[in-house]
């Protein structure tokens, strides 16, 4: 399966240009042969939006699902975006994955909010969402969520092989994709999809270096900083030698107790 992610700027709350992305994206990816395409987080309205998450956040099955899965159906491609998600009075940093036919195959909601924007704007997700693709057993975390060993480690167990991860990554964290992606890729042995912004949004600066990282930590496609679209074949995976993957799932042991000896 051939998979790819867009990396581009931030679509400042016109959802129509948003869309217009989505539409070429896939289109592109589409005829390259790619059955999913992972785009950053919060991409409608925007990350550095806080005062449109509140005001243009939209329902489940609203009108901004609706015309993503109808994309997905044109171009015969999945597609996984974050998006604000108004649920009554309460409002979460959401993602969404459609396969290619429109179907929505997952819903998740970030759990580890970062910083005092996104705490007074978002309430919490408090679930891990699988699903299948493509026969790859998958899973979303958003951002945050994947700087949290314990939340891969957690989906590692359910028999996650394939993590897909929106971002808003700044420039200021490029420790992240540079060290602490792949990390997590080899702990778990697991291929993660890491899908972020370049240029500047209200003031904020994406590092880019948005990447797709096999399950022995080697690169299957990295961006630089600038507007790029990556694909990547995951059929490369099944080449690897299992020897070198990594057994820390198997192997962790987990004390009981633990007693410090002072010296």
């Amino acid at each position: 399966m051939k998979i790819a992610v867009y990396q581009g700027p931030s679509p400042e709350g016109d959802i129509e240009r948003a869309l217009k992305v989505v539409e070429t994206s896939l289109s592109s990816v589409s005829a390259a042969g790619a059955k999913m395409i992972v785009f950053p987080e919060l991409f409608l309205p925007g990350y550095n939006q806080p005062a449109l998450h509140k005001s243009k956040a939209q329902p489940q099955a609203g009108l901004w699902e609706e015309n993503l899965a109808s994309l997905a159906v044109r171009y015969d491609c999945g597609l996984t975006i974050g998006w604000a998600e108004r649920d009554d009075e309460a409002i979460f940093n959401s993602v969404s994955c459609f396969n290619e036919r429109g179907d929505k195959v997952v819903h998740y909601r970030k759990i580890q909010l970062f910083g005092s924007a996104e705490k007074s704007t978002f309430q919490v997700g408090d679930q891990y969402q699988t699903f299948s693709l493509n026969g790859y057993k998958a899973a979303v975390l958003i951002c945050y969520d994947i700087e949290f060993a314990h939340h891969v480690q957690a989906l590692k167990e359910e028999g996650v092989e394939l993590l897909l991860v929106p971002t808003a990554n700044p420039k200021a964290y490029d420790n992240v994709p540079e060290f602490i992606v792949p990390a997590r890729a080899a702990e778990n042995g697991m291929t993660i999809v890491y899908a972020n912004y370049c240029g500047q949004e209200d003031g904020l600066a994406y590092g880019g270096k948005s990447l797709i990282v096999g399950p022995d930590a080697a690169l299957l496609a990295k961006a630089g900083q600038g507007e790029v679209l990556l694909l990547a074949d995951l059929n490369i995976i099944e080449t690897i030698d299992q020897a070198v993957l990594s057994t820390q799932s198997e192997d962790r042991r987990v004390l009981a107790s633990t007693q410090w000896r002072k010296t």
